[in-house]
Parts: C-alpha cells; structure tokens; sequence
C-alpha cells in the first residue's frame, strides 16, 4: 500500500500580512479558524502555444492566481473579524461595512495521510471574500448548515513564493519544522539546495 496518500483535513490557520516590502515579509501568529470539513485548491495556469512551420512548436505557461475554498464546521466572529477585516464592537456584536478590506495573510493546513503521517501546506499570500450564507428551517431529523468561504491567492513579490508543503513522512525532514508548523509561518532557515 502507497505511503503518503490523503485521508483527512484538520488545522485549518490562517496568518495575518503584517508588513510586506522588497525585502521580505512578516507574518502575525496563525489562528485557528474553525474545524475543517474540506477544502480546494485551484491554480490557475495560462497557456499560449506558438505555431511553427505548420505545427506547434513551443508552449509557454504562467501561474496566474490560485482560487482557495474552505468549508468549516463555523466561522466564528473572531474568524469572520480576522478573514474579512470586520469589526467587533466592545459590546460583543460584529459589524461589516461596505468600506471593510479583507486584509493578506497565509492559510495553513494539515492534510492526513496513509502510514499515520500528514502532510502541511502553507500559501503564502492571499485573502478571502465575504461568504454565502443559507439557512434552512429545522424539519424531523437534523441537517447541519456549516459555513465555507473562498479567497484568491498569489506569488509573494519578494521571493516568488505561493506554497509550501511537507511530508511529514520524508526522510530528512526536521523535526522543528513539524512541531512549528501552526506556531508561525514557515520560512527555510538555508537556501534550497
């Protein structure tokens, strides 16, 4: 049996852009933003092929934006205040404005695997959009009405970057990198190889 394969989603954070320039970028601590249910992941890629000598000759693709939808059991009011840059007034209530910016951060996840490992996923730079709601009326037997919300990503200007992943399963793959994946965005401490 494959090693490594998909069988879960759990840990669903996300981690607030504090500040961006060309030099790097600087992360808030990740918060948990709710209980996964599922999620997709979407990059979209342009293709242009050129046409020579009757045929085609060459293809060039670029990544273009990477569309992201997470379902959860709920979005919380610190969720929704933190996701969609809401407010929550001192009373307790949330109040969204029309002038409300979903602020940029990182989405972080960890994904179960067969052989009792995981695998973690980490993009970079991206901010979601306010949700869908629907609501049904309660008949005879329970039906859950859980939330989802989706978010555009993209490459980070400094570096390029736009995801990250690990197994956790991979030979050479250090502990403090598992054990610190929720506590604080990943960045390598060396240059790749």
């Amino acid at each position: 049996m494959a090693k490594g394969v998909r069988v879960g989603l759990k840990n669903i954070h996300f981690a607030k852009i504090l500040t961006e320039d060309e030099n790097g970028v600087t992360y808030d601590t990740p918060v948990k933003i709710g209980n996964a249910i599922e999620a997709s992941i979407k990059p979209n890629t342009n293709s242009e092929t050129l046409y020579a000598d009757d045929g085609p000759s060459e293809v060039e693709s670029s990544l273009g934006e990477t569309e992201v939808e997470i379902g959860i059991d709920q979005l919380s009011t610190a969720a929704q205040a933190l996701l969609l840059g809401h407010t929550i007034l001192a009373d307790g209530v949330l109040e969204k404005k029309e002038t409300d910016v979903a602020p940029y951060g990182a989405l972080l996840f960890e994904s179960a695997t067969t052989g009792g490992k995981s695998k973690l996923y980490a993009l970079y730079k991206g901010r979601f959009q306010p949700q869908e709601e629907s609501f049904a009326t309660k008949g005879d037997s329970p039906e859950f009405q859980t939330d989802s919300i989706s978010g555009v990503f993209v490459r980070r200007d400094h570096d390029k970057v736009w995801q990250r992943s690990v197994f956790t399963g991979d030979d050479g793959v250090k502990a403090e990198v598992i054990e610190n994946w929720f506590k604080k965005v990943y960045e390598p401490t060396t240059s790749t190889p």
